[in-house]
């Protein structure tokens, strides 16, 4: 355990938006936030479950931390002994505690010290669809496939192998078509990143799920499947627990999307006006290209059809099987067209 040095980048005021709180949680990297008013005392804390079950309730990201802080968060004092704290973490199942003064203002944070080579790992495979055209980024994909573009010096699927390889996964399948065989040629079985890869070349297009129909070892484990054209923060080993956690048969990680009308709108009856809306915005969920599946699914894909994930997830609604959304609010990026190829790469780590 240890008092870290970075605490007051964990720090927002009570008037902030739940925005302001994910952006703090991106920067700072502490899991996080303890929320203050302006005489710097403590009100709670937030962390990214609460967002997400903040948003799942549906609320948006302009509406205020007071909806999603949590006001009775455990807080320790200054004097509090250490062996007393490490006590508190374990019988809580927290892995940070805020430490406050007299007055109770934010002094400090303690968070569990655990090496990264901690890390469980994994069994669970990730299978990356790579077997598209990619013809809007045309003529960057005349020879080269879409995922293997390069953001940042790396391929979009190093990126996405490396960030899965972070949190203890090491088994992939990647799915190819569209000029597979460079794929094929730059990880080979994976041993240059220390993992373990295998492939499933399609024979015509087949679509996001239709390609798992060509799988022919058996599935006995969750999965995860992502697309290969997606560079993203999101934790796939959060979005697997989550799915299992709810006993779920297929969760599609979801992400708040928000579209501003530039024009002031002119609400009219007949001839009538009735009212006015400056500029509004519309908030959507969107589907972020990651999914946690249960090996069950497999009995819902017919071999050699094209068949695509949404088809999948209206399938399992209709004959009433669990299904779940996953809320995600971390940095992601859809590399769609030339212009997200190049904002992709302006980003920084």
């Amino acid at each position: 355990m240890k008092n870290v040095n970075n605490w007051r980048d964990a720090l927002v005021s009570e008037k902030a938006t739940i925005h302001d709180a994910i952006k703090n949680l991106d920067d700072s990297k502490l899991k996080i936030i303890s929320v203050i008013r302006s005489d710097s005392s403590f009100v709670g804390t937030i962390t990214d479950g609460d967002i997400r079950r903040g948003l799942l309730k549906g609320l948006s990201l302009t509406d205020g931390v007071c909806l999603v802080v949590k006001k009775d968060a455990i807080s320790v004092s200054e004097d509090t002994q250490l062996e007393l704290v490490n006590q508190i973490m374990e019988s809580n199942q927290i892995s940070q505690i805020p430490i406050v003064d007299s007055k109770s203002r934010v002094v400090g944070l303690y968070e569990w010290n655990v090496s990264n080579t901690g890390k469980n790992t994994r069994e669970n495979v990730i299978i990356i669809m790579a077997g598209g055209f990619g013809a809007r980024l045309r003529p960057y994909t005349d020879n080269c496939p879409k995922p293997m573009l390069l953001v940042r010096n790396k391929p979009i699927i190093e990126h996405i192998i490396l960030n899965a390889k972070s949190e203890g996964f090491y088994k992939f399948i990647i799915t190819t078509y569209y000029l597979g065989s460079v794929i094929e040629k730059y990880f080979g079985k994976g041993g240059k990143l220390n993992v373990e890869i295998d492939y499933i070349r399609e024979k015509k297009p087949l679509g996001t799920t239709g390609a798992l129909g060509l799988i022919d070892s058996k599935l006995n484990e969750d999965f995860i499947v992502t697309n290969g054209d997606v560079i993203s923060d999101v934790n796939y080993g959060d979005v697997l627990d989550f799915h299992c956690k709810n006993s779920s048969i297929a969760t599609m990680a979801v992400r708040q999307h928000e579209l501003r009308n530039p024009y002031g709108v002119v609400q009219i009856d007949g001839e009538d006006i009735i009212g006015f809306e400056e500029k509004p915005v519309v908030r959507s969920n969107i589907n972020a290209g990651i999914y946690a599946l249960s090996p069950k699914v497999m009995d819902f894909i017919e071999k050699g059809v094209y068949f695509d994930m949404p088809s999948l997830f209206e399938n399992l609604r209709l004959q009433k099987k669990p299904i779940k959304a996953y809320f995600t609010h971390e940095n992601w990026m859809d590399i769609g067209g030339p212009g997200d190829l190049e904002e992709a790469n302006l980003k920084k780590k």
